[in-house]
């Protein structure tokens, strides 16, 4: 069983909220990647769209790309509009060495509005679920037979946030439909990642490990707080600084055959937690529970 180690560049600038290390460059992000023993990084707003850029600055510091966000809308939009917007990012992706493309479905999402609050986020009904599914199989058979298969990210302020979304899409969808599991959607949502592990395991293809600061979601109002809101208080960092065992997850993933990248992707305010002294902690937390669970870390050189 082989796992490498990878950070998304949120923890040093977040799209969504600007203010937090939006002035922070490029450059910082990859260097104290590599410095806390990362070997790979998901992309971001800063990333260059072009391969001919953005494969030097990896080379750089030694570090591979993962994989990255995709702003989906297949939900509203029709299939043929959805795949020329995909296709250049699908590009580069596959330019660059991506193992997959991470789908975040964004029509009608209320993750980047900060004024709407978190049980006013989209659902689905069973018959809107099984027509979605129906177009996002066609649309992952396309990103597959590209050579980036697609990853689907539920997301909390989606309309793919907790169990019942999760097992619907799962049932209403093609096996080229593989499932992002990310640990800190899941428990935000009120979901046991455990449950989805032992229900989806045969259709994950990509882990996202982020934890979660129990005291701050327990005092969250849904009906008053936004998710950025909630990002802002500190309900998310990184593994081995909030309430997720990580060791019985990564257990789990194991028995279920799990091989592959696990990312560190923790939004928080880079002044309250500085980047590189959490993605050190996050490295070492997880490199413990890895081994703990039989996997052989493939490590890169820290610089």
């Amino acid at each position: 069983m082989k796992a490498k180690l990878g950070i998304a560049p949120i923890a040093w600038s977040n799209d969504d909220l600007p203010q937090l290390g939006g002035d922070t460059p490029l450059s910082v992000c990859l260097s104290e990647s590599r410095q806390a023993g990362f070997s790979g990084v998901e992309t971001g707003g800063k990333f260059p769209l072009r391969s001919v850029e953005l494969r030097p600055q990896l080379a750089e510091y030694h570090l591979q790309l993962v994989s990255g966000w995709y702003s989906g809308t297949l939900l509203d939009n029709d299939l043929v509009s959805e795949i020329s917007k995909v296709t250049p990012q699908l590009q580069l992706f596959k330019d660059c060495g991506a193992t997959c493309i991470v789908y975040g479905e964004t029509a009608g999402t209320i993750q980047n509005r900060q004024e709407i609050a978190l049980n006013r986020r989209r659902r689905l009904s069973e018959s809107e679920m099984r027509e979605y599914g129906k177009k996002l199989t066609e649309f992952a058979s396309y990103c597959a037979n590209f050579g980036v298969p697609l990853a689907f990210h539920h997301h909390i302020g989606t309309a793919i946030e907790d169990e019942r979304d999760i097992d619907l899409l799962m049932a209403n969808t093609g096996q080229v439909v593989e499932l992002l599991f990310d640990t800190g959607h899941l428990v935000f949502a009120g979901v046991d990642p455990l449950s989805i592990l032992k229900k989806h395991g045969d259709r994950i293809n990509h882990v996202h490990t982020k934890d979660v600061r129990a005291e701050v979601l327990a005092k969250l109002d849904w009906g008053q707080d936004s998710f950025l809101d909630a990002v802002l208080k500190g309900v998310y960092t990184v593994p081995g600084d909030g309430c997720i065992d990580f060791d019985a997850i990564v257990a789990e993933l194991a028995k279920i055959g799990y091989e592959g990248w696990f990312v560190v992707e923790a939004e928080q305010d880079p002044a309250l937690a500085p980047p590189l002294e959490y993605a050190k902690i996050g490295y070492s937390s997880l490199k413990q529970s890895l081994k703990k669970a039989g996997y052989t870390l493939i490590e890169g050189e820290a610089s």
